[in-house]
This record gives structure tokens, C-alpha cells and sequence, in this order.
């Protein structure tokens, strides 16, 4: 039997404040929480912010984005505004900081030859401490906090389905990606499977140019004697985890498949094994790090 106050919890209006430097990831956090079922708020004056938190409850929890550009903004008002919030027993608000190390932040910017926002009439680096100073106390109150020097969009997504994603849901959402071993593990992944046994295609001439979504590609590597058993094997593996992980509460399990240069045999073996998984039933996507890069 539910008690009152678990009723009571169950209903609470559920609001995420995402803040954080600029550049640190907030819009993709945004986008991110909006498909996972969040009504989305971006820039609301911080003025407002008191009226909406108290106005009707919504039919869906609500991420609010708040950072230097919004109107009103200061640390402090953000966090007088949380602790009012706190004594709201119909509120559940959480404050998501995105953080970024500093030299990383740098670098998106030169890279993507952005504005930062502060940076009109000085430096980037100018820029980006007198924005840290304008967030100061924040990161220390956060409920949920991410850095994200090391993150690529795609793993930003997937560590807020990790907060985020409801746990009550049947769903086990799987992730499938490919990787080269020369770049690095990719971050956060469950299942790490190094497939440089296989045959590489690398040394046919003909096929060098290629990546392993082409057909003559994915049948050079299957030809590998060791392929299906290693491919069967692996989804038998998965018979038994995948619906193991669902009934724990399990929302979201990730596979990486490792080359050396992520282009041929693990962006075969990862689309195969897409491919395998969706037709038993899975909901499962897949990306191919290296060939995202690629020019």
C-alpha cells in the first residue's frame, strides 16, 4: 500500500535548473532532457522564475536553462531562488551544473570560432574567468554535477540518461558504437570488445577507401573463421544480460566495439550486432565514433 507521502512525492512538480559556463554543454543538455520527455525553458528571466515555479504544475517535469545571458541573472538571486524552492512541498528542484575545464573550453572556441557571450570588448580567457567568477558558489550547491571536459555530445546525452531517464520504464534502451584503439576508450561505455583478431581490410587496396557499413567490407570480415562464433557467442552473452539489466531497473547499456582505426572491422561487427539486437526486439541505436570525424 502507497502512503500518503509517497503519493504525495510521486506528484511533486519536477524541475531541472541546468547552468554552467558557456560552451560546458548546456544546449545539448537541453535538447537531450527534451527527449526525454522535459518541457523545455531556455533563457526565462530570472525575475519570472519564482511565477513559474509556483503557477499550475505541468503534465510533464520541466528543465529550465539559466546562465549569464539570462535576464536578472546572479548566483545569488539562482540560489535564494533554490531555497525558497526547497520549502515548496510541491516542488522536487534539482540544480544541474555542467562544468568544463578551463583550456577545454578554450578550445571549443577557437575551434568553432564562437562569441563567447562576455567576450565583446576583451580576451576568451578574459572571457571565460570573469564568467566563472559570475557563477561562483553554484557548482558547490549543484545537486547534479557533470564535467564534461572529456565528454562528446553523444556522451553527454547518454550520463543524462543515466540521471534522468525514468528507471520505472520496461525500457533498456542499448547503445552500440564503434571506436578506434589509437584515439582512446570511448567514455562511459558498460561493454568494451577489441575486434583487431578479426581480418583487416585496411590491406586490400580495394578496400581501404571504404568503412565497414559497405557490403564488400562487412563480407571481407565475416570471411574471418573466428566472426561467427565470436558474433553468436556475444549475442547469446546478451540473451542473458540484456533482460537481466531490464528487470534490476536498468534504463540504458552500452557496447563499444575497439579497431585500430575504427573505420573497417568494428564498424562492421557493430552494425551486425545492430542489426541482430533490433530484430530480437531491443531498442537500440548505434554510432561510429572515427567515421563522424572523418572528413
Amino acid at each position: 500500500m502507497i502512503s500518503d507521502v509517497s503519493k504525495r512525492q510521486e506528484q511533486r512538480q519536477h524541475v531541472v535548473l541546468v547552468t554552467g559556463p558557456s560552451g560546458a554543454g548546456r544546449a545539448t543538455a537541453l535538447n537531450a532532457l527534451e527527449d526525454l520527455g522535459f518541457e523545455i525553458i531556455d533563457n526565462l528571466p530570472l525575475s519570472l522564475l519564482p511565477r513559474l515555479l509556483s503557477g499550475p504544475p505541468m503534465p510533464r517535469p520541466m528543465a529550465i536553462g539559466v546562465d549569464t545571458r539570462t535576464r536578472g541573472f546572479s548566483a545569488t538571486a539562482l540560489r535564494a531562488a533554490l531555497k525558497r524552492a526547497a520549502l515548496d512541498a510541491e516542488l522536487q528542484v534539482q540544480l544541474l551544473y555542467l562544468d568544463c575545464a578551463r583550456e577545454v573550453l578554450f578550445r571549443r572556441y577557437s575551434e568553432t570560432r564562437r562569441r563567447h557571450p562576455l567576450s565583446a570588448d576583451g580576451s576568451l580567457q578574459a572571457a571565460i574567468d570573469a564568467e566563472r567568477a559570475q557563477l561562483e558558489g553554484l557548482r558547490e550547491r549543484a545537486d547534479i554535477l557533470i564535467d564534461t571536459s572529456n565528454l562528446s555530445p553523444h556522451d553527454l546525452r547518454a550520463e543524462l540518461a543515466r540521471w534522468f531517464d525514468d528507471a520505472r520504464t520496461t525500457v533498456l534502451a542499448v547503445s552500440i558504437q564503434s571506436f578506434s584503439y589509437k584515439r582512446g576508450l570511448p567514455h562511459g561505455v558498460d561493454m568494451v570488445l577489441d575486434c583487431r583478431f578479426l581480418r583487416n581490410p585496411h590491406w586490400d587496396a580495394a578496400l581501404r577507401p571504404q568503412d565497414g557499413r559497405n557490403a564488400d567490407v562487412a563480407a571481407y570480415v565475416r570471411q574471418d573463421a573466428n566472426y561467427e562464433p565470436f558474433v553468436n557467442g556475444l549475442i547469446g552473452m546478451c540473451d542473458l544480460l540484456l533482460p537481466a539489466y531490464r528487470a534490476e531497473g536498468k534504463s540504458y547499456f552500452s557496447i563499444a566495439f575497439g579497431c585500430t582505426g575504427g573505420q573497417h572491422r568494428s564498424v562492421a561487427i557493430a552494425e551486425d550486432v545492430q542489426n541482430r539486437l533490433a530484430q530480437a526486439g531491443w531498442h537500440v541505436s548505434i554510432r561510429h565514433r572515427e567515421l563522424e570525424t572523418r572528413g
